[in-house]
């Protein structure tokens, strides 16, 4: 008899978690379980790209060329989350509407910020503070793009607040920056892993 009590609070929390996150506006853009609503960049190329315990990985190095993941689906104003880890000296990207690129990089060892170090706008702006964690530790980011100017949060840092960025950074799927574009990860550079990524599309 005591045990419901707990089980009923334990249902209630449940409940309220759920209800939370729904008000709170994202949808996930990776189940956790496979690929569904992504596509290959290069559908003739390698499939670097595989998932395991809610852990979407890539393998890719000088030797073994990796591929793009992209979003079937294409966003303007948005809201974006996800984990990251990236081993030292690895390379990877996430790119808002396909042509921002927030830089992955394992450069921990490096100890500060540049223009094209991890969570700089890539070879546009250096993260304001040098926030990066080690190769073996996950990563938070949380990215807002409006209009053209993106803000992002790394690691509970904000390194970017609506920075004007009005041309694409490199590697682009196209350069209509004036268009919605879809959510890619770089997988041509170095192994990456990704896990917890969803999205909030705003007006």
């Amino acid at each position: 008899m005591k045990l419901l009590p707990l089980a009923s609070s334990l249902l209630i929390a449940s409940t309220l978690c759920i209800h939370a996150a729904g008000e709170e506006g994202f949808r996930p853009l990776f189940n956790g379980k496979d690929t569904t609503g992504w596509h290959l960049r290069h559908p003739d190329g390698r499939n670097s790209w595989s998932v395991e315990n809610g852990i979407l990985k890539n393998t890719s190095n000088k030797d073994l060329h990796g591929n793009d993941l992209v979003t079937d689906d294409k966003f303007w104003n948005f809201v974006v989350k996800f984990e990251f880890m990236v081993p030292d000296k690895s390379n990877s990207g996430f790119y808002l509407r396909g042509r921002h690129e927030i830089q992955i990089l394992g450069d921990y060892a490096r100890g500060t910020n540049t223009i094209n170090g991890n969570g700089s706008i890539y070879n546009f702006k250096a993260p304001d503070k040098f926030v990066s964690k080690p190769g073996d530790q996950w990563q938070t980011a949380e990215a807002t793009i409006i209009g053209n100017k993106i803000s992002l949060i790394l690691n509970g840092v904000k390194v970017h607040d609506n920075v004007e960025c009005t041309k694409a950074t490199g590697s682009e799927l196209d350069n209509k920056i004036d268009q919605p574009g879809s959510i890619f990860l770089q997988g041509d550079h170095g192994n990456v892993s990704f896990r917890n990524i969803q999205i909030k599309e705003l007006k």
